[in-house]
């Protein structure tokens, strides 16, 4: 995404917890750009995290992409591991936005973009803390798009599905319509383009998880046992 903005008319400013990968990224990015700020922070890090988007000047969109797995197991997740999924896929974004959401109410303007997934909408038992994070991150940027309209605040949600990343790298299942990271960047930015308030993609693997979701639930419950 940040390779997607860098052109001369935009200021990125880019975060993450691995200080020398943003370093080579901004070195890359920094001739083809008006300027660049990284700022290295672990978003679990909730204290210097608010400390560190505190200290931003003006903001005209926030990309929030940062998420993690655990894996697809059929056994219980240990707490440590389900909560460490939760503070990076959910309370991240909030941590944030406390922070940047009285800044675009003040300045009248700003974009928000959440980065679901599609398995928020169809929950398979082995992965119950990933689906489960990001279904309530869908109604957590639902709510923000209502509150925050009247602002002119723009709310787009993400729900992709199997995009090649360090993520999905991890996975050693077949994964369905698995997208190339170029691909599914695209798309992002297309969306954001588009302001669109929601966007799933790819569209047949949407189609196919939304026909399920229609089915009763105890036919359902017989095509996943079978899976």
């Amino acid at each position: 995404m940040a390779r997607q903005y860098a052109t001369s008319s935009n200021s990125l400013i880019l975060l993450a917890r691995r200080g020398e990968k943003l370093q080579k990224l901004k070195s890359e990015l920094l001739p083809h750009t008006k300027s660049i700020d990284i700022i290295v922070v672990d978003v679990t890090d909730f204290e210097l995290l608010q400390q560190k988007i505190d200290s931003i000047g003006f903001v005209d969109m926030v990309i929030l992409n940062a998420g993690i797995s655990v894996g697809h197991t059929d056994g219980i997740t240990p707490f440590k591991d389900f909560k460490k999924l939760y503070d990076v896929n959910l309370l991240a974004n909030h941590a944030i936005l406390e922070i940047l959401l009285p800044k675009f109410e003040s300045q009248k303007s700003g974009k928000i973009v959440f980065i679901s997934s599609l398995s928020s909408l169809f929950s398979m038992p082995t992965a119950k803390a990933y689906s489960s994070s990001k279904r309530a991150l869908n109604a957590y940027a639902e709510a923000i798009r209502y509150r925050y309209k009247k602002h002119n605040i723009k709310v787009i949600n993400i729900l992709p599905g199997f995009i090649k990343s360090e993520l999905t790298d991890k996975n050693s299942f077949k994964m369905p319509f698995l997208l190339f990271t170029q691909d599914g960047v695209k798309r992002i930015r297309y969306a954001i383009d588009k302001n669109k308030r929601i966007y799933a993609f790819p569209f047949r693997f949407y189609l196919i998880i939304s026909f399920l979701n229609l089915l009763p639930h105890f036919l359902r419950e017989k095509i996943v046992e079978f899976f």
